[in-house]
């Protein structure tokens, strides 16, 4: 299954394997692209879909660190997320544990790969890996490719306005 939106984000399901391969390019370069997906208060700025705003509980972005954080909408928690950073590489790859609090039985092992893509882009591969395909199947069925694809939009729009900053 592979499922797209527009040119930018690619979201594919591997009909043999439990995986969610995610590739998107960022128009900023990987140590950017990286300190925007590790840092908290940046993190808290673009994650999950739009119209939700992200409280982070605790975050150590740090090979051995963990984290949690939830997701609120018109002032509710709608959702809480937590997992462990299994390997923190600066600006090239971040492995850690990802899992909904809803369904702490289906946790995933996420790996993020931060690649140059030309012109001081950043191509950014997650893979997911999950223990069934009705794991990832559910996964799939929840909604994650709207908080995926808008969560994305948002990163673009905080590289762009950070830019001089970050």
């Amino acid at each position: 299954m592979t499922s797209t939106n527009g040119p930018e984000t690619r979201i594919e399901a591997d009909p043999q394997l439990p995986t969610i391969r995610i590739v998107r390019e960022f128009d900023a370069p990987q140590e950017r692209v990286f300190r925007a997906w590790i840092e908290p208060e940046l993190v808290a700025r673009w994650i999950g879909p739009k119209g939700h705003d992200t409280k982070i509980d605790t975050w150590e972005g740090r090979t051995g660190g963990h984290y949690r954080y939830s997701m609120h909408h018109e002032g509710q928690e709608i959702a809480a997320f937590y997992g462990s950073f299994h390997e923190v590489r600066p600006a090239t790859r971040l492995v850690q544990t990802f899992t909904y609090e809803g369904m702490p039985d289906g946790v995933s092992l996420d790996t993020a790969t931060f690649e140059p893509a030309g012109d001081g882009r950043t191509r950014v591969t997650l893979l997911s890996v999950v223990d069934s395909m009705v794991t990832r199947d559910a996964i799939l069925a929840s909604g994650m490719e709207k908080g995926v694809i808008e969560g994305y939009q948002k990163l673009d729009a905080l590289l762009g306005a950070v830019r001089p900053i970050m």
